[in-house]
């Protein structure tokens, strides 16, 4: 795990319109490595079956797409909406399921792909959701694990990497919608 701390007057990068950052948590070289290394972990994993690999958005676009291309083995991809978070940096609590996948969930080895695990209560109501599908397996693949939540009644199976306990964005993870295109993962100021 690559964590690489920038002075704020040493880092301007255009993309956070003037916002200023604490520091870069996971550089570009670092997580490339760690997606292709899960890749390779899930790939061993599930060496045969009808797996499905479910993107939770928003969030995990950018992990999902980095991931599935490093998994040498057939599989499909389907996704979900769940909403808890809004404008704020805190999550609501209240986890909403905007969009349920279309794709039949029944018998299937499904691996729900997250871009973090904070509070766990996304988690928690969605595994609890998917899990009434009845699928064969059910593991979870999070890019980032802060290893605070409590409640959490799920373990994940594949971690990307141990995350600070920070408010972080970049590769996906946003505030209010901003700074997914980062290809880097920075705490902001």
């Amino acid at each position: 795990m690559t964590n690489i701390v920038r002075p704020r007057e040493t880092f301007a990068d255009p993309r956070l319109s003037g916002r200023a950052v604490k520091r870069i948590a996971f550089d570009e070289a670092a997580i490339a490595k760690r997606v292709s290394e899960l890749g390779k972990e899930i790939t061993g994993a599930y060496p045969d079956g009808d797996l499905l690999v479910l993107g939770l958005l928003k969030g995990s676009f950018i992990f999902l797409s980095d991931l599935v291309r490093q998994i040498t083995r057939p599989l499909q991809v389907d996704f979900l909406v769940a909403a808890s978070y809004g404008d704020g940096m805190v999550s609501s609590g209240t986890v909403n399921l905007v969009y349920d996948p279309e794709t039949e969930l029944e018998a299937r080895d499904i691996l729900l792909v997250e871009d973090i695990v904070d509070s766990g209560r996304t988690l928690n109501r969605l595994m609890s959701i998917l899990k009434e599908r009845n699928p064969r397996s059910l593991e979870i693949c999070a890019l980032l694990h802060k290893r605070i939540a409590a409640g959490l009644k799920y373990d994940a199976r594949f971690v990307g990497f141990d995350a600070p306990n920070e408010f972080l964005v970049g590769y996906g993870l946003d505030h209010a919608e901003n700074f997914r295109h980062l290809p880097y993962i920075a705490s902001l100021q």
